[in-house]
Formats: structure tokens, sequence, C-alpha cells
């Protein structure tokens, strides 16, 4: 006797050795023996052989369909044999074959038949059979959809459905959408990667579009644009300064935070002022502009581009811009002819900006060395003796500092985009270089220090909560504690020189303005609200850091391919920063 029987979900066939009622012993056709239980066994038969039976079995279940046996099968529940006696028998018992032959068929059609044990079956009801089988055919189209995608990929055709969901193929997919699956698959075939790919197919315009597309959906999902907000209104009834500032800044600014102005005071010295741009006095904590300006946190850089924290029409109102009375928050040094630092005074106030002066129009006679000759054949130029004066005050505060306001040997490098950035591949790029620590640059550099730290001590000594920018022990970090910042040599260090470009110095200006007005800060200490920015300014500034860096870096590439330079030399910095030799690229060859 044989025996037809479940194991593991897989049927199974065998001679029966020893029957013991709740087991049997039997003998597979490869000759391995088996203990099995009784209730696994679906089966007895005689003929044919247990190697024959699955074989002949399934040969006839592949003329079964499962839609007229399900149209067979009553309503209730029902086991394979009777089926089989049913649907094969006309008056006669099915055969071990064709009962086995049912079995298969009844067990590869689980949208038909539900499964109620052991040989055990009952038909879907029809709305079940009828979803599931829209379930099928939805699939059967997905599944030529997907092929038909495919094909198109991989002919460098890009397929209807892809347009609209392009950012998130590219950035975000989902490996749920068969649009998804069409381009892995095409990508696994032709071994591009998806960009790649999608490239050639025309999709992407150019690396530059790939890389600042990305960039966007991952900070601007909603875009770039502001939502229509009222302007803050000016401030009445500042006192207007009786002082002529001026700025300096290279030609791309079009926020300008900061003014300086200069005043004899005879017999000691002078009266320096530091005029920072007061966005603060109109921008209101808890207001749609400051909503905007916090889920910005920073104007973001790049060449040829940026995106701004606050709209063109808000930095146009604040921004310390020539021939204008601006309002400003202002840091007034008292400075003796040696150039110690003796007092210091702020002020929120209307403060008359005269000019505002330019880098390339300045440092060609404002220089190292024009100043060491004295100017010497360079005619008088605006602001020349301020300048001088401002520059000795830098280099003093440096020296009293004892660390350098530029690091040394290190350059800045400023990129010209010719051309429309919607067809960056037909842009001409030039990059020029900057050597850092100009007498501007430490003019400039110096006198933020002096302000950030000065406020920021005025802030700790008041008690009132600030954002700060520390270092200890070598780690640069935000905090809301009044740390020293060694890498600068100063006791303490609050941002607070840039309202209209980062957030940090919008929010601790709304602190300094409270603080000089005698009024109640608006974030308290250890404040949820002041973590929060915190701690969001940190990551999404160094977020927009490192996006620049690879927006200059990608100019960079399509500058050498622009000049066709092959090889150059370059001195190793450190690992994984070189820095090009001008020389090398002068003498390079060029294809």
């Amino acid at each position: 006797m044989h025996v037809l029987f479940e194991e593991d979900g897989a049927f199974k066939t065998g001679t029966i050795l020893t029957d013991n009622e709740a087991t049997l012993q039997v003998e597979m056709p490869s000759g391995k023996r088996a203990k099995i239980k009784s209730g696994n066994v679906l089966l007895r038969y005689k003929e044919p052989a247990p190697g024959e039976l699955l074989e002949k079995a399934e040969a006839l279940a592949t003329g079964i369909e499962a839609e007229f046996l399900w149209e067979c099968a009553g309503d209730g529940e029902f086991s394979f044999g009777d089926l089989a006696d049913e649907y094969f028998g006309g008056g006669r018992a099915a055969t071990p074959v064709e009962a086995a032959a049912l079995l298969l068929a009844l067990h590869s059609a689980p949208i038909h038949f539900h499964r109620k044990g052991k040989g055990r079956f009952r038909k879907a009801p029809p709305d079940i059979l009828a979803a599931a089988l829209a379930g099928l055919e939805k699939k059967r189209q997905q599944a030529l959809a997907i092929e038909r995608m495919v094909e198109a990929l991989k002919a460098g055709t890009l397929p209807a459905e892809f347009p609209p969901l392009l950012s998130q193929l590219l950035y975000k997919p989902d490996r749920n959408r068969p649009e998804t699956k069409a381009l892995e698959a095409a990508c696994a075939e032709t071994g591009l990667s998806a960009p790649q790919l999608l490239q050639r197919c025309g999709a992407i315009r150019s690396a530059h579009d790939y890389h600042f597309q990305r960039f966007l959906l991952e900070h601007f999902p909603q875009g770039t644009a502001f939502p229509a907000v009222d302007l803050p209104a000016l401030p009445d009834a500042l006192p207007r300064a009786a002082v002529a500032a001026f700025s300096i800044d290279d030609a791309a600014t079009t926020e300008i935070d900061d003014a300086f102005s200069l005043e004899t005071l005879p017999g000691i010295g002078w009266r320096v002022g530091i005029h920072i741009a007061a966005p603060g006095l109109g921008i209101v904590p808890g207001s749609p502009l400051d909503a905007i300006a916090r889920a910005r946190l920073s104007t973001v850089y790049m060449p040829g581009n940026k995106i701004t924290m606050l709209p063109d029409a808000v930095v146009e109102r604040y921004t310390l811009a020539a021939g204008r009375d601006c309002p400003a928050l202002s840091l007034y040094l008292t400075v003796t002819s040696s150039f110690e630092i003796t007092a210091h005074e702020s002020r929120i106030e209307i403060v008359p900006v005269v000019a505002n002066l330019r880098h390339h129009d300045v440092e060609p006679v404002f220089n190292e060395a024009t100043i060491a000759a004295g100017f010497a054949g360079i005619d008088e130029f605006p602001f020349r003796a301020e300048l001088l004066t401002l520059w000795r005050l830098a280099s003093a505060c440096e020296g009293r500092r004892g660390k350098p306001s530029a690091v040394q040997g290190i350059n800045d490098y400023n990129f010209a985009i010719d051309g429309d950035l919607a067809d960056p591949e037909n842009c001409r790029v030039g990059i020029s270089e900057r050597k850092r620590g100009s007498p501007l640059d430490k003019l400039v550099a110096e006198l933020m220090i002096v302000a950030n730290s000065t406020w920021g001590g005025l802030l700790a000594e008041r008690g009132i909560a600030a954002i700060y920018r520390a270092q200890t022990a070598g780690k640069v970090r935000m905090t809301t504690s009044p740390l020293p910042h060694e890498g600068l040599g100063v006791a303490q260090y609050a941002w607070s020189s840039s309202p209209l470009r980062r957030y940090v110095d919008l929010l601790n200006q709304w602190q300094l303005i409270a603080c000089i007005n005698g009024d109640t800060p608006h974030f308290a200490a250890r404040s949820d609200a002041l973590f929060a920015a915190m701690r969001d300014f940190d990551l999404t500034y160094a977020a927009y850091a490192e996006f620049q860096r690879g927006m200059e870096r990608y100019w960079c590439l399509r500058w050498l391919r622009q000049e066709g330079i092959a090889t150059l030399g370059a001195t190793i910095r450190r690992e994984n920063l070189v820095k090009l030799d001008p020389n090398s690229i002068a003498a390079t060859s060029r294809r």
C-alpha cells in the first residue's frame, strides 16, 4: 500500500512499511525512510508506484481549468476526493491519479479555492474572487507596463509616465511604484546608474541641474519663492547718528549687514562706530516673516546664484545701502591714539550710510604694498584716512588676540558665471584667486570679532540668553553658554553681525534690542525654542555649506574642461585636499 501525504507544505509519496494508526513509517521513491503522522496522509492507494503518481497527476492537472472547477464546486466545504469523484467519476470513484491531479489543481488555485484543512477546501465567495481576479489583472498589466518602460529606457527614450516623477525617481525612489521597478531593471540590464540612464534619455539637463534639484527637494520642497507677506514698518522716533557710515563688501553683495564710521576725539583718539543692519526692529518673533527666516535659517550661496533667507523687499528695506538713513544697531568704541579700546556703548539708531565701498574698487589702491609705500604715487581716494585708521586698529586687535584673522596660506576663490544658469553647459566660468588676510579683510574681520565678542559679553553679563559660537579643545560648536572661542582668542563670541543672512544673528539681535531697551527678552534661558533654533541652524548651516562646496567643485571641473587642461601640478595639503599650482596651470598642456 502507498500513500500521498503532505509534509512541510509539499506533497510527497511513499510505500507503507509499518502502520501504527497514529504514525506510519514509509519508504520514499528515493529509498529514504521517514516517520509521518497519520493526519498528514491525504490518500492511500495501490497503483501506480509512488514514483509515478505525482508525475502523472501533474500532467493531468494542467488540463483542469480553475474557473470551470470553481463553477463545479458547491458552496460548502469539501474534500478534494469528493470533488474528484464528481469531476472525473461520472458515477465511479476517481482513480488515485485523478484524485491527486484534482488536489494539485485546487492547491495551485488559491484565488479560487481557500484551504480549510488537510485536503479540504472551500471555493472563494464571488465578490472576493472578483476582487482577487481584478488584482491579478492589474498586476499583469503592471508587469506589461514595466516591460514596456524598461525597453524604452534601454532604447534611450523617456517613458511617458516618468516626467512628473523625475525628482522622486532620482532622489527619493518609491520601490513600490512600477516606474521605480522599471528604472532599476533597466539600470541592471544596461549597467548604468539611474542618473546616467535618465540623462541619456534626456531627462536631466545637466549635472548642475541634477545636484541643484536634489538640494531643492531636500531643503526647499515647496520651492524657493516666498509667500506673500506684509513688509515690516520702519521704526519711528529713533535718534539719528551724527556719522557718515560706509560699508566694505564684494561686488555681488546685496545683503549689506555692516558698516563703519570714524570720528576724531580730540586729546583721546577716535570713536569707532560698528553699525549692523537692524531687521530685528521690524521683524517680530512669531510673525510670518520670522517663520520664513526660521524655516530657511540662512542665505544659501553658490557660484552665480543664491537663495536668500529673507524676501528681496525685506532685504532692500533694511540693507545698509548708500544714500539712505538706515535703522541700525550700533556699537561705538572709544579708541586711544595707541589703538587701545577703553570703552564701548551700544545704541539703536538711524545711521546715515554715505557709501558702499567694493573690494574690486578699493583693493588696487589700498593693500599691503600701497600702505607700506605710504600711498606714494596714488591719488587721494574716498575714505583713505578712515580705512588706514581702522586697519591699524584691526592690526592692534589682532595682535592682542594673538590669533590671525585669516588662515594663513589659504586663499579665497571667486567664481564668475557668464551665461544663463538654466543652460549651465553653455555658460563660461571664470575663477579668480584672492589672497586672504588683505588689509580690507583684516579690517572687516577684526571689527566683526570685536562686535560679536563685545555683544556676547554684554548679553552674558546681563544674564540674557543667546546663541554662541564656541571653540574648546579644538572643537567648534554652537552653544547657549558664553564659552571661549579659542581659535579667535576671545572669551565669548555670539554671531550678531549678519542678521539679514543668518537666523542666529537675527535671534541674537532680538535679545540685544531687549537688552539695550531694558525690555523682557523674547527667548528665556534654556527655552525649548532657543535650543531648537540652535540645533536646526547648526544642521542646516552645515548642509548649506556642503552644498556650496559641491557646486564650487562642479564649476571647477567645468573650468578644467572649458580650458582644455589635461595635466597640472598641485600641492597636497592634507588628505582629500590639494592646492593647484597657478604656475603649472599657466604652463600646462591643453587639449
